[in-house]
Parts: structure tokens; sequence; C-alpha cells
């Protein structure tokens, strides 16, 4: 069945001529037309069905029929702005507020992970009366200004004068693989928060005043970063002592989505509660809206400035009973229990992939949010960037849809719709199995044929062998710590965009 109603070329062209050149798509040499979606299932103009592994938007699976039908009878009776009375309003802040520790209990119902984030950011600087704000390195938070400024994976790109001297990034990201401090430090999470203690200490020497420390839960764009357990309690003592207060973006990872709690910050252990929470993406599960929550005392100081807060379209009662239909659905479908199940077994999965290919560097994750870090050399670390990119694009030929992300872009990352299945988890791993296999043949060959060559023309170097490319140049770097990577023939010219 296709509700295609151009062909493909004429939708190709029409956005060339009418969508801004700045709106990428996936796979830009070749996009796939999307034209209907089920569960964890989409279709192209042809028919051909891709396994979505990237759409925590569609967060109940696409075009459920619960969330759909909540939201076609209410757009039936009314829909209008949160100025009148509604009972689908004050039900749904109800409902969300009993998943959050008793003091956040405060909701403004926004329609986008970017605006409940600008939100947060005015609620934090009017509480305080502080203007600068922390945020980690390679953060983002959102597309309108206010976020850019505090989000390095945007505003770096523009270049090394474009961060406001409002802004503090820290110099480490929270995460033992890759950053400075690694599985072998006694104590990660006070290491990783000193650098918070320290940028605190420096804005206080500088006459500056910290409004509000952001961050996601679990870090998405920065490459599927866990951090240390005790990490945000060490950071919001060090934040709160300085008159600010913590902000946790759950927009990617809200909602059940890392099965063991049914928010990310939750990981860190009962005694950590943000002052701020904001939410997205999945609250409506391809429906336009978004939440920031807090607490009593921090919405009071926001009303004392004595201007209204109003959003157009915000709560309305359309959004809210497609809200309550997703919450419905979680709980009925037990999404939850799934994500905490499936999500182990595709960790599993990959952990025994890991043992076979030594491109596999760091399996990292919780739930179904899972980043697989591809490296050309597990001593150095060397981020296989290019690797990474061939795996998506080789995915995509067999109907996967996978993206990577991080610093380096060689990060694989799982965040599926929460139907995703054990089935759905070994049909991707056998091909990721199948796609690595190869590109390290090819390496290997590479390597045997350079080395070869060398030998042939008189040079000093021993030969490295495929033997020494699996038991000793990759994985212990005994073979004169030779990075593996493909041949410049064989790499891609450019960055490939996913």
């Amino acid at each position: 069945m296709s509700t295609e109603t151009l062909n493909k070329k004429t939708t190709i062209e029409l956005r060339k001529r009418h969508i801004g050149p700045s709106c990428k798509v996936f796979f830009s040499h070749d996009p796939i037309k999307i034209v209907r979606a089920k569960g964890q299932y989409m279709y192209d103009e042809r028919g051909e069905r891709y396994l979505d592994c990237i759409n925590n938007v569609a967060h109940v699976g696409h075009s459920h029929p619960d969330v759909v039908r909540a939201g076609a009878k209410q757009m039936e009776l009314l829909n209008t702005n949160s100025r009148f009375l509604h009972d689908h309003l004050v039900q749904y802040a109800q409902r969300l507020v009993a998943t959050l520790p008793d003091k956040l209990s405060v909701c403004y119902f926004v329609n986008s992970g970017s605006e409940a984030n600008d939100l947060a950011l005015r609620l934090a600087r009017q509480y305080t009366r502080h203007n600068d704000i922390i945020t980690l390195d390679h953060a983002y938070h959102g597309h309108v200004s206010s976020l850019i400024d505090i989000s390095p994976y945007k505003f770096q790109q523009l270049g090394e004068h474009q961060k406001k001297d409002f802004v503090y990034v820290t110099q480490e990201n929270p995460i033992s693989y890759r950053g400075k401090y690694r599985e072998d430090h006694p104590d990660p999470a006070t290491a990783y928060a000193d650098d918070v203690r320290d940028i605190i200490c420096d804005a206080h020497r500088k006459g500056h005043k910290i409004a509000a420390f952001i961050a996601e839960s679990l870090q998405s764009c920065g490459g599927q970063v866990i951090p240390p357990k005790g990490y945000f309690q060490k950071v919001a003592q060090h934040v709160r002592q300085a008159g600010g207060v913590v902000i946790t973006d759950e927009v990617q990872v809200g909602f059940g989505r890392v099965g063991k709690h049914f928010w990310a910050f939750q990981l860190q252990g009962e005694d950590f509660i943000p002052d701020i929470v904001t939410m997205g993406k999945p609250i409506g599960n391809g429906h336009p809206m978004s939440c920031v929550v807090t607490t009593r005392e921090i919405a009071e100081a926001f009303m004392s400035s004595g201007m209204e807060y109003f959003n157009t379209f915000g709560g309305n009662p359309v959004s809210c009973a497609i809200g309550l239909a997703v919450l419905d659905v979680i709980e009925k479908e037990d999404l939850q229990g799934n994500a905490d199940r499936v999500g182990k077994y595709l960790t599993d999965l990959l952990n025994q992939q890991k043992e076979k290919h030594p491109l596999i560097g760091d399996i990292r994750g919780v739930g179904l949010f899972i980043g697989v870090d591809l490296v050309k050399d597990r001593i150095k670390r060397t981020p296989a960037t290019a690797e990474a990119q061939d795996v998506i694009y080789r995915l995509k030929e067999h109907n996967i849809l996978l993206s990577a992300d991080g610093p380096h872009r060689n990060v694989l990352k799982f965040k599926p719709p929460m139907c995703f299945s054990e089935e759905d988890a070994k049909f991707v791993v056998i091909n990721i199995d199948a796609i690595l296999t190869d590109i390290e043949e090819t390496i290997r060959q590479q390597i045997d044929h350079c080395s070869t060559t060398n030998c042939e023309n008189g040079t000093n170097k021993r030969r490295i062998t495929a033997e020494d490319c699996v038991n000793g140049g990759h994985l212990n770097g005994s073979a004169g710590s030779q990075d593996i990577s493909f041949s410049p023939d064989a790499m891609p010219k450019k960055r490939l965009r996913t």
C-alpha cells in the first residue's frame, strides 16, 4: 500500500526549490521517501519495509491506534488554548507529576524540546537572579538562539570565538571510556564533578554568578554518554552552593526508555532530584508537545516577575489527550519493562560482537538507549569515523535505519521505538556482524598489501599479517601500535551525512 502523491524525483526537486538548504535529510546522496509507518517499521513509496532503530519520537510505536484515536476524538470536540478551563490539562499534569519526585509538582506545557529548554533557562534566571550557564562539552539542547548559545554541539561549528561570555563548557564529559578519568579511576564521579566546581570558582573570581547547570541525564549527541553514578549529586552540591539550580534535559531519554526507571535522572539514585526537568520528543509520540516541570518555589519566583506566561498551543486539549494516551500505552503494554528486557538482550548480543570484532571498542547504554563506540585501535581508542558511516550506509541497504553521533561521529546510536523486540535486536546484530566482518577483512587485506609492498621495497618494517591485526595490531597495539583503518582508496572522500 502506497500513499505517495508525487514521485520521488519530483519530491526531491520541490524540496530543493522550496525548503531551506540547511534543512538536511538522512542519506543525502540517496534519501529515503517514507510514506507510512507502523510500530517500529517505516515504509517507502515502493512498499519496502525499514526497521527503525533511531526514532525516539515515535515512542510507543509509529501510528499507534490508541494515540491516533485519542487525538482524533478530542479534535472532533474542541481544541483551544489553556486560558479556558479544561479537564485534560489538569488530569495530564496530575498524571505526569505522579511519575516524578514529590517536589517536582508544577508544569508548564509547551510545544517542543527547544521551547521547554528555553523556558527552563528563564525559570532558572528569574529564580536565582543570576545569568551564567554551565553546560557539558558537545551538548545539544535545542535550535533557538538561547539554546544554540549553550549547545557546544552547535556553536562550535561556527568557530572558536562563538562561545558567549556567560556560558561555561566543561573540559571533560563524564564518560569513563573516552574522558580523562577512565575505568581504573577510583572515583570518576567526584573527579568529573570537580571540573564543574572549578568552573564555578573561576566564574566567581571574574565576578560572575551561576544561574544553572544544564545537562541531558544521558547525553545523546555527545555519543551515548552514561555518567558515573553520583556525578549529578556532586554537581548539584557545587551548583546549589553557588546559588544556582540544576536542569536535567529528558527530551531524548525520558518516559521509560532507560527501562529501570521512568526518568533517566533516576539512574543516579533517590538522593538526586533536579530543580527543573524538561521533556519533549516522546511525550506526544510525534505530536508536537513538551513540558517543563519544576518546584513550587521556582514557579512562584517566576510569577513574581510580574509577567504572565502564556503559550498559544501549549497544554491544549488535543495535546493533553494525546499525552494521556501515550502514558496509558506505556503502562498497558509494559513498554518500560520491554525497554529493560530488550535493551539487556540487545546489549548482550552487542557485547558478544565486541569479543569478535576489534572495531568495537565499547558498548554502553541502559534500556533502549545504547551506543556502540567504533575504534581503529583499542589501546589508543582512535575513533573509527569512516567505518561507522560505512556501517550506517550498509545497514540502510539491508533496510535498517541507524545513525552515528558523538564528537567524532563514530558511535552507532540505538534509540528505537519502545515496541522494539528481541527479534528486531537479533536481526540488526546479525547484519552488523556481517558488515563488520567484511570491513575488517578489507582492512586486513589493505594492511597485508601495504606491508608486503614495504618488504618488497626493502624497508625494515616487519610484515603485518591478518593474525597481527586481530591478535596484536588492533587489540593490543603490539604491531607497532598500528591503527587499523581503510586505505585512502577505500575510505569515503568526505564525511557521510546520516
